[in-house]
């Protein structure tokens, strides 16, 4: 079960908002808050998988109180005021209900919720590569076999990764660190160019400026701190004046 917390200064929207947490039958209702101070108490003390939580309150704005938790847990926001989306977004939220919502878009954000806990709380799988010169890796109670000369580019997404291939239309997620994933992959072949991405150096398209043209709909930029070390190797494969 997913413990999750219903916060929300309004009596009747946090009444409506814990029923429908208690109509999904993989969540478990934690608490119900009437602000922000309220649910740090109990986040305090207890275990909480998730919130969903009002954006406008009067004592602290439910915003600012996600980006100041140390650790959040998954967030769905929920508010009237359309605005707030992008913000939601820039935080990691799961997701963003706007007011007046239904139970068919609450369950829709609700497993949101679910895949997202599911993939924090799967045991992360890596293997060593085989004679195949493949991976395996678990993601969503499954392992997969990913070929290494398949991987085009890899992104860091908070606690998991996607690993974009040639033969998948879909990237396989999974959760993992990018410096476990630059261990396991050989040097010569991938490099880091960003903090958020991992590249196979052999599917480079062209490098225009300070960004990697890997196909003709993905250009990948390159991290300050990793411009020295990409501009070295493509000055050892540059040819001409």
């Amino acid at each position: 079960m997913i413990r999750v917390l219903a916060i929300d200064d309004e009596p009747l929207a946090l009444r409506q908002l814990a029923a429908y947490i208690n109509k999904v039958d993989f969540l478990e209702l934690a608490g119900e808050c009437h602000s922000a101070t309220d649910a740090k108490a109990i986040m305090d003390q207890e275990q909480v998988d998730a919130i969903f939580i009002d954006i406008n309150m009067p004592d602290i704005n439910g915003m600012e109180f996600v980006k100041g938790l140390d650790n959040p847990p998954l967030v769905v926001f929920t508010t009237a005021y359309s605005e707030y989306a992008v913000d939601a977004y820039k935080v990691d939220a799961v997701d963003y209900l706007l007011k007046p919502f239904s139970l068919k878009e609450f369950q829709r954000a609700a497993d949101k919720v679910k895949t997202q806990y599911d993939l924090r709380h799967q045991e992360p799988v890596i293997s060593e590569p085989d004679d195949d010169d493949s991976l395996f890796f678990k993601t969503e109670h499954r392992i997969v076999r990913v070929k290494i000369d398949e991987i085009r580019y890899i992104e860091g997404m908070s606690e998991y990764l996607k690993i974009y291939t040639e033969s998948r239309q879909k990237p396989v997620i999974v959760l993992l660190s990018m410096k476990k994933m630059e261990e396991r992959l050989p040097k010569k072949k991938f490099m880091r160019i960003h903090r958020s991405y991992i590249i196979n150096l052999s599917k480079i398209q062209e490098v225009i400026k300070n960004r990697v043209i890997m196909d003709e709909e993905t250009n990948l930029p390159v991290g300050d701190l990793y411009k020295d070390e990409f501009g070295k190797y493509i000055e050892s494969k540059f040819l001409g004046k």
